[in-house]
């Protein structure tokens, strides 16, 4: 923290130079053309609805780092994604917890949710904020851990849920588990929504084939088993994935397959076709 041996001037320099910060990143995120949700804070109950939520349990008093704090439970517009005051609104409370902090009062815990490794802040915006602005690396928190289907890593900002809730949608209608499940994975939102629908339409072909009945689980296991994997392996053999992920490469060319020669089945013949359709 820069002093000047006057507390006070500090902390008004404290929000000064916070609120600077905060304008500078807000003109260079629109300067370089980013999206406007780089610079919100996630929010809490939408990043837990694209995860599904499963429970949740108090751990008591913990030392968190600041870093690990991307979000919040309310939707202030107060602070930007770093905790930098968007506004002058907060500049009365905001130098008066910097005050206390630089004279060493005791500053109470926040209040957090932990998801993963990630932080949302159910009370403590202002002393985060602070804290930040201080120079500090971690601040001690009141800590509740909660329990999600999809794990929360590769979430960023608020564009990343989408894929994450899609995904969620999907694994709903495919219940893939274990490597199954993490082999399976697509870039585009709507892909899971489009790979959803022709897995079902390939657990009904199963079904009328074999004349019985087959829950979701078990078609997502066969489908697995005995359509995704043989597939794509013959796919990579035949130089046909390309910088796709293997679920991308199968559903362009199961779709291409089917728009070329009108046929479910894969076979050399198939493949060849096309392989010649791409060279």
């Amino acid at each position: 923290m820069k002093e000047t041996g006057f507390p006070r001037a500090d902390a008004e320099n404290d929000f000064l130079r916070a609120r600077r910060g905060q304008v500078l990143s807000r003109l260079s995120t629109w300067l370089r053309r980013e999206p406007d949700d780089v610079n919100i804070m996630l929010p809490f109950h939408e990043v837990v609805e694209a995860l599904g939520y499963l429970g949740e349990h108090r751990i008591g008093l913990r030392l968190i780092k600041l870093e690990s704090i991307v979000g919040t439970v309310d939707r202030s517009r107060d602070f930007d994604r770093r905790f930098r005051p968007t506004s002058a609104r907060v500049r009365e409370r905001w130098e008066r917890l910097a005050l206390a902090a630089r004279r060493g009062e005791e500053i109470p815990p926040i209040e957090v949710y932990r998801v993963g490794e990630l932080h949302f802040i159910i009370d403590g915006h202002h002393r985060v904020s602070v804290a930040i602005a201080q120079g500090l690396s971690t601040i001690e928190a009141a800590v509740t851990v909660v329990r999600t289907k999809l794990n929360p890593g590769g979430i960023r900002h608020r564009g990343d849920l989408i894929v994450k809730d899609y995904r969620r949608l999907f694994l709903e209608r495919v219940p893939l588990t274990g490597h199954a499940r993490a082999s399976v994975i697509v870039s585009d939102p709507w892909d899971y929504a489009k790979l959803g629908e022709h897995v079902e339409a390939w657990g009904f072909r199963l079904m009328q084939d074999e004349g019985k009945f087959c829950d979701r689980a078990s078609v997502a296991q066969r489908w697995f088993e005995e359509e995704f994997v043989p597939v794509v392996s013959m796919l990579r053999q035949a130089g046909l994935i390309g910088d796709r992920t293997d679920a991308e490469a199968y559903m362009s060319l199961a779709a291409e397959r089917y728009r070329l020669i009108r046929t479910h089945r894969w076979d050399d013949e198939v493949i060849e076709t096309l392989r010649s359709r791409h060279h």
